[in-house]
Order: C-alpha cells, then sequence, then structure tokens
C-alpha cells in the first residue's frame, strides 16, 4: 500500500498463469542431467515427443517481448515489488499479485466512494440551487405581476425625461444663440468704469448679430421671445454705444500732443461707432478740436520757441528775409497738415464707406483752420511791406505751390487754409502788379527820347532788366510749368491793360517772345511754344495793321482810301466827294512819291522797341504789302470812268506794280 500511494494506482493486472517448472526451479531442473532432458523431449523412437514442456519452453522462447505491450506493462509492474528472486517470492507471486490487485481495488473503490459522497453533496447543492431558483421565480413572477403598473409608469417617466432632455438641450442651444453668457455681460459692464479692449468689440459684436438673427424669430410663432430679445438686444447696443462713446471722447480728447499715437483699440472703435452716424461724426469732431488746438499751439511754439532744444530755430528769427520767413512757415504747414492727414488716416484706416475721403477732407480742413488767422497776419505784413516787385513775384509763386501741395493732402479746394493761402496769393499778385504799374507810371511820367543811335532807351533797359529778373524766378519756380506760363501770360496782359493798341501790341509781343526765348530751353514744351506762336502772331496782326495805317495817314492816303472802300456807285462819280478832288489827289501823291523815296522814315516809334529784329522786319514787309494793296484800290478807282476823274494817269503817274517794286 505504501508502494500503491507513491506512485498513481496502475489498472489492475490480471494473474497470468506462470510456466510451471515443478518443485524446483529452472536451474534445478537442469540439473537433473542432460541426459534426462534430452531423453524426455525424445519419443519412443528417438525424434520429438509431444511433451508439454518443451511445447512451453519453445513457447517462452519464441515469444517476442518487445512487442508486446502488455507483457513489458506487467514486467515493469512486477519489477516494482518482485526484488528476490528466491524459491519464497516465486511461491508466493501469485499471492502478492493478487494481494496487491485486491489493495489496488480497495483504493480504488475508497475513491470512488468520496467522488460518489462529493456527487452526491453536489447533487444536494444543484437540487437547493435549483430550488432558490425556483423560489426567486415564482418570488419575481409574483412581482412582476404586482410591479406591472410600476413598470408602465416608470417607462412613462423614462420617455418624459428623454423630451425633456432633449428640451433641455434645444433650451441651452436656445440660450447661446439669442443671449449673452455672463462672461460676456461681464465684459460689457466692466467698460463702464474701466478701459475698451478688443474683448469689448467682440461681445458688441455678438449683440450685433443676435440682434440681427432675431429676426429669424419674429417669421415663427416665437413672435413674443424675438420681440423680447430684440428689444434686450437694442437697449445693450445702446448702453454699449454709449459707453464706447464717452470712452472715444476721452481718449480724442487726450491727443492734445504735437505727435499723437493711434491705438488700435480706438480705430476699432471708430469702425464699431459708423453704425451711429451722430455718435461718429461727434468722435471725429472731439479728435478734430483736439488736434486743431496741437497745431496751432505746436504753429505758435515753432513761430516763437522753435524746436527742442533750440534746433530748428525759431522761424520768426527770420522774418528780416521774408522770403524764407514764408517759406518755413508754409513748409511748417505743409508738414502739419500732411502728419495730421495720417493720423486721421490711422484713426479711421477700418472706416470702408463711400463717405470716409469727404469726413478725412472736412476734418483735415477743421483741424488746419486755426492755424489761418496768424499765418495770414505774418504773410500781410510780409506783402504789404513791399519788399521789391521780384521778392513779390517770388512770394507768389511760393503761394502758388504750397497751395497746389497742400491742396493735393487736404483734397477740398474750399478748406479754410487753402483759402487764406489762396487770398495771400491774390494780395501778392496784386501788390506785384501794382509794384509794376507803379513803374510803368513812372515811366510815362517822364518819356525819355530815343538816343541818336535808335537803340533801346535807358527806361526801357531797366523795364527789361527788372523783366529778366522777374523771368528769372518765376523759371526757377517749384509750380508746374504749364501754371506758371499761364500765371505770366496773365500777368503781361495786365501790365498792358492800360497802354494804347500798338504800345500794348508791342508789349505782349516783346514778352511773349521773351518767354518764347526762355521756355525754348526746356525740354517738352512744344504744344506751349506753339500757342506762344500763335499769340505773338495775333499781336503781330495788330503792330501791322497799326504800322500801315500810320503810313497811309502820314501820306494823306488814309482818308482817301476809306472813302474808296465805303464809296457805291449809286452814290455819283466818286470826284464829286469832298476832299476826294483832283487838287486833294495830286497833294496826297506828293507825300506818298516822299515816302516811296524813304520808306524806312514812316515807321512807328514802337516798331524799334522791338526785341527781335526779325519780329521787326516782317511787320514792316507786311505792313508795306497792305500799304501796296490800299494803293492798288485807290489806283483801281481813279482809273474807273465812272468816277468822274480827267487824266487820271496825271493824277496816278505810278502804276501799282511800280510802287510795289519801289517798296520791295
Amino acid at each position: 500500500m505504501a508502494a500503491a500511494s507513491e506512485e498513481p494506482p496502475a489498472p489492475p493486472v490480471q494473474p497470468r498463469s506462470l510456466p510451471s517448472f515443478g518443485a524446483g526451479d529452472p536451474a534445478s531442473a537442469a540439473a537433473t542431467g542432460n541426459s534426462s532432458s534430452s531423453s524426455s523431449l525424445q519419443g519412443p523412437s528417438g525424434g520429438p515427443g509431444p511433451n508439454p514442456l518443451s511445447r512451453k519452453l519453445r513457447k517462452v522462447l519464441e515469444t517476442r517481448l518487445e512487442a508486446d505491450k502488455e507483457m513489458l506493462e506487467a514486467l515493469k509492474a512486477l519489477s516494482a515489488f518482485f526484488v528476490e528472486n528466491s524459491l519464497r517470492t516465486r511461491r508466493n507471486l501469485r499471492g502478492d499479485i493478487e494481494h496487491r490487485s485486491l489493495a489496488i481495488n480497495e483504493e480504488f473503490v475508497y475513491i470512488f466512494k468520496q467522488v460518489k459522497e462529493e456527487l452526491e453533496s453536489i447533487n444536494e447543492d444543484v437540487q437547493f440551487m435549483s430550488n432558490c431558483c425556483q423560489d426567486m421565480t415564482n418570488h419575481l413572477k409574483a412581482t412582476k405581476e404586482q410591479t406591472q403598473d410600476l413598470i408602465v409608469k416608470t417607462t412613462k417617466l423614462q420617455a418624459e425625461n428623454q423630451r425633456l432632455e432633449l428640451k433641455a438641450q434645444i433650451a441651452d442651444a436656445f440660450i447661446a444663440q439669442f443671449q449673452l453668457s455672463p462672461e460676456e455681460m461681464n465684459v460689457l459692464r466692466s467698460a463702464r468704469d474701466g478701459p475698451v479692449t478688443e474683448a469689448f468689440f467682440k461681445v458688441l459684436g455678438r449683440v450685433k448679430q443676435i440682434h440681427s438673427d432675431v429676426k429669424i424669430l419674429l417669421r415663427t410663432n416665437q413672435q413674443r421671445s424675438g420681440l423680447e430679445i430684440m428689444e434686450q438686444m437694442a437697449l445693450l447696443q445702446e448702453t454699449s454705444y454709449e459707453q464706447l462713446y464717452r470712452w472715444a471722447q476721452g481718449e480724442c480728447r487726450a491727443l492734445t500732443q504735437e505727435s499723437c499715437d493711434i491705438s488700435p483699440v480706438l480705430a476699432q472703435a471708430m469702425e464699431a461707432l459708423q453704425d451711429r452716424p451722430v455718435l461718429y461724426k461727434y468722435t471725429l469732431d472731439e479728435f478734430a478740436t483736439a488736434r486743431r488746438s496741437a497745431v496751432v499751439r505746436g504753429f505758435i511754439d515753432a513761430l516763437t520757441r522753435g524746436g527742442p532744444g533750440g534746433t530748428p530755430r525759431p522761424i520768426e528769427m527770420h522774418s528780416h528775409d521774408p522770403l524764407r520767413y514764408v517759406g518755413d512757415m508754409l513748409a511748417w504747414l505743409h508738414q502739419a497738415t500732411a502728419s495730421e492727414k495720417e493720423h486721421l488716416e490711422a484713426l479711421l484706416k477700418h472706416i470702408t464707406t463711400e463717405g470716409v475721403e469727404e469726413n478725412l477732407q472736412e476734418v483735415v480742413g477743421h483741424i488746419t483752420e486755426g492755424v489761418c488767422r496768424p499765418l495770414k497776419v505774418r504773410i500781410e505784413q510780409v506783402i504789404m511791406a513791399e519788399p521789391g516787385a521780384v521778392l513779390l513775384y517770388k512770394i507768389s509763386n511760393l503761394l502758388k505751390f504750397y497751395h497746389h501741395t497742400i491742396n493735393n493732402i487736404v483734397g477740398n479746394s474750399t478748406a479754410m487754409l487753402l483759402t487764406t493761402i489762396e487770398e495771400m496769393h491774390v494780395l501778392s499778385k496784386k501788390i506785384f502788379f501794382n509794384s509794376l504799374s507803379l513803374h510803368a507810371s513812372k515811366l510815362l511820367d517822364k518819356v525819355e527820347l530815343p538816343p541818336a543811335d535808335l537803340g533801346p532807351s535807358s527806361a526801357l533797359n531797366q523795364t527789361l532788366a527788372l523783366l529778366r529778373e522777374v523771368l528769372t524766378s518765376h523759371d526757377s519756380c517749384v509750380i508746374p510749368l504749364d501754371t506758371r506760363q499761364a500765371d505770366f501770360a496773365q500777368m503781361c496782359t495786365v501790365s498792358a491793360s492800360n497802354l494804347g493798341s500798338a504800345d500794348m501790341a508791342t508789349f505782349l509781343v516783346n514778352s511773349l517772345h521773351m518767354m518764347k526765348t526762355t521756355l525754348a530751353l526746356f525740354e517738352f514744351t512744344d504744344k506751349r511754344l506753339e500757342m506762344l506762336q500763335y499769340q505773338i502772331e495775333a499781336h503781330l496782326d495788330t503792330l501791322i495793321n497799326e504800322q500801315a495805317s500810320y503810313v497811309l495817314t502820314r501820306v494823306g492816303l488814309s482818308y482817301i482810301y476809306n472813302v474808296v472802300q465805303q464809296h457805291k456807285e449809286e452814290q455819283g462819280p466818286l470826284a464829286n466827294v469832298p476832299s476826294m478832288d483832283s487838287m486833294s489827289l495830286k497833294a496826297a501823291m506828293v507825300q506818298f512819291d516822299r515816302y516811296l523815296s524813304a520808306p524806312d522814315g514812316l515807321l512807328m516809334p514802337q516798331i524799334n522797341f522791338l526785341l527781335s529784329t526779325a519780329v521787326k522786319q516782317q511787320i514792316i514787309k507786311q505792313s508795306t504789302e497792305l500799304v501796296c494793296r490800299a494803293y492798288s484800290e485807290v489806283y483801281a478807282a481813279v482809273m474807273n470812268p465812272a468816277n468822274g476823274y480827267k487824266e487820271p494817269e496825271t493824277l496816278l503817274p505810278r502804276s501799282p506794280h511800280q510802287v510795289q517794286a519801289l517798296l520791295s
């Protein structure tokens, strides 16, 4: 049993009959002698006999144990307890095997008894569990029958709960869409006493969006809610815009330094305020007022104190130099105007409406309006001091230039600053023309006789020197060329307006010729030179007619030529007209012969004042042609028999061709 407990129980082995060797073992049998063995194996006749022992021995010898698994297992089990091969152990082998088999069977029975008892215990437990399950099933069935109504109510409550949860989600989404969150409300409230931040504009945009989206509710069954929300958002909008306006107004009032920095938040505030045009305009007015004060203070400081640390020096320090004094003031205003426009553009950089350019022009004009009076007073003092015609003309050009330049910045020709500069320009031109008129009056009061060589008089040289100096300053002016030419032509016209026709034509021809000579040195003036040439030719026609009239008057043909032109055949013979008789014609021809002998003696004094020799020759040539044409008409009328002249060849001995040959 001890060996069985150490190893797993082997299957019961059926006892096998072992070969019987008699009373002794095989060794003793062999000891009996070979003779008996061999004799026992043979039959009576000497061959093999049917001895059982031999058959068993043969069978044992022929057995192949390696192929008999059962035999191997039996031998293996036998080796476990058959340790001594003795007579006793061999005799007791069957009993040992049977006892071992019995012990194994008893052990097997004992183990299966325990298994049976465990199975019976499990069976009892299973039976008990089955009974419990049956009881629980019965109990649940009874409970289910009792709680059927409760289950129905619970199902309804669950469905109602789902509906309420859906409504809650819808309500939350509605509130998120059409109401402000507590954080957003705090942002709006904090702007009442504190500064406005970018978060304020986000919340304001959210309010505007809600106010716009709530219109959708008015087209549904939620009109009451829509109206309430719209009223609430409108109130929030008005309150927010009021807060934003007050903050922007305070920020604009603080912009009184000469150089200001426009914050991005203030630019956003102006963008938001454009939804309220009145508040937007008031804020712009506040900005313009603050900047106007800053510009006026900066202009006065520049005039009296100069820059920081005395650099640059005060403008008033150069009041002894009128041109620099006026130029420095206008240059400062030009720079200030450009800076103020940049500040205003930074303030309105987010504004995209159509009227923003008009706002820029209007506000810049209002900002620069404050400096008009001190500027006007100082420039008037310079102009009324009459520093001279040339200096007045330079100041006039300077005013014209800055008027053109500042107008490009302001863009509004009605701005007070531009109006003031234009008034000063007109005043400087007026004083300039007065100076020229005074110079002309002095020349007319004391008329100089032409010199012996018929060259220009000293008065004319002085006038031409003044004209050259004016032209030089006009040429160096920074005003556009076309504007300068138009201004100078206007100046010449005004200067010559009080002269006679011949004097005016001569003066204008000389002036235009000087302009043409000056402009010929510049590029891109072909069209303007052509226009000047047309004007010169127009005034040349006047001089040509005046010269021809001058000759005809001096030779006595003027009256005769006029009568011939106006006479008609119905009026009778021309000889019967007073002062058209033969004696009058002969007297006129005597003077005309003197002219033919020395045609250069009958030239207008104005011809000698012409600066261009080519122009002078052109006038003489074309005026001579007019004289010849007038003589031809008089000759044709006298030779006409209908006019009643006797022997007309004696009255007009020279034919028109002969006269033309003598004058050519």
